[in-house]
């Protein structure tokens, strides 16, 4: 699609992720890093957007060079880290809302709660939202699991994203095992370490666009047809990022088929959820439905991966928005926010 109006537009993205201008040359543009960064970006262009990348790694002054000599409609905000930590991302976020610069994807609020994995399981649970039993086990402290945490239990980073950490090894069964997994999160991910009741079921994936008027996309699904026998259905972090695991556990990810009321269910919970958590731009929340219908919220994703062909852009286009609109979608979202009316 081309647009009418075609705006300037700054890309927010790890300066290491800055993709080439062009594919001639490169065999697997599915294998790069910068992959999301490159579909972004060219996308963007193809539809008359006039786009200028800007690689960050620790100086906010780039920011504001490139807002001084472009003027920006708005920055596209693909960065999952600033000065190679996780959260603080969000503190870009809340700079360019004191710069009163447009941008794309979650507001500041949004990011901190959802970066905390414990901190969005007890406000759900407040709001009587069914998440996995959990507890909390910090750097430094002797790990003493809560007598109400039953096993099997999925053992993470409390803070980092995209499946850091977890493998098969990070579904534990007894307490010996529990210690050691909680002391390898430590060692990893130099990040506090959180234990949930491993939940039998279905990884099912919804996808939410919006701010105050919200649209859910077609519930998603992961499905393992080659998963080895005693294995467990999770994301793993070579699962999510070696593709050739994936096709050796003959990884799909597909339109979960679901009964109407269930996926409607799902659908509203999911909304439901995007509001409690004072989410905007957009998000993929990750949950597991178990045998007996019950529906648990592992985690909420916000500016979740966003490449052609991934989950995320599969569910839009399965939903009716192409990959374009989607981003356009996103720009407009962008556009329209104000963290003046956030609250």
């Amino acid at each position: 699609m081309k647009v009418r109006n075609p705006l300037r537009i700054i890309v927010l993205l790890h300066e290491s992720l800055v993709p080439p201008e062009t594919l001639v040359g490169i065999e697997d543009k599915e294998k790069q890093l910068w992959r999301t960064e490159y579909d972004v970006i060219s996308t963007l262009r193809e539809m008359g957007h006039e786009v200028r990348p800007v690689g960050l790694r620790s100086d906010l002054s780039v920011i504001a060079k490139a807002l001084e000599e472009f003027k920006p409609h708005i920055a596209f905000n693909v960065l999952e880290e600033f000065d190679g930590y996780a959260l603080f991302d969000q503190h870009v976020v809340s700079y360019l809302e004191l710069m009163k610069q447009p941008y794309t994807g979650c507001n500041p609020r949004g990011l901190t709660i959802c970066h905390d994995k414990a901190l969005t399981k007890k406000i759900l649970t407040y709001h009587r939202i069914h998440v996995p039993g959990f507890a909390v086990f910090p750097m430094k402290a002797k790990v003493r699991r809560p007598g109400r945490l039953k096993f099997p239990l999925l053992v993470k980073s409390v803070t980092e994203e995209g499946s850091a950490g977890i493998s098969q090894a990070s579904i534990v069964t007894d307490d010996e095992k529990l210690t050691e997994r909680v002391a390898f999160v430590h060692r990893q991910t130099n990040s506090d370490a959180i234990a949930e009741q491993f939940i039998e079921g279905r990884e099912i994936y919804v996808s939410i666009l919006g701010n105050q008027k919200l649209q859910a996309f077609a519930p998603w699904e992961l499905l393992l047809n080659n998963l080895p026998e005693g294995q467990a259905n999770i994301a793993t972090g070579r699962l999510k990022w070696n593709k050739e695991h994936q096709k050796k556990m003959g990884l799909v990810t597909e339109a979960a088929k679901l009964p109407p009321e269930m996926k409607a269910k799902i659908e509203r919970l999911s909304k439901r959820i995007y509001r409690i958590l004072g989410l905007s731009g957009y998000a993929r929340l990750d949950y597991r439905l178990a045998a007996n219908g019950e529906v648990y919220l592992l985690e909420a994703n916000p500016n979740p991966q966003i490449a052609l062909n991934e989950d995320f852009a599969d569910s839009a286009a399965h939903s009716g928005v192409p990959y374009d609109a989607l981003l356009q979608k996103i720009v407009t979202l962008g556009l329209s926010y104000s963290p003046m009316r956030s609250g």
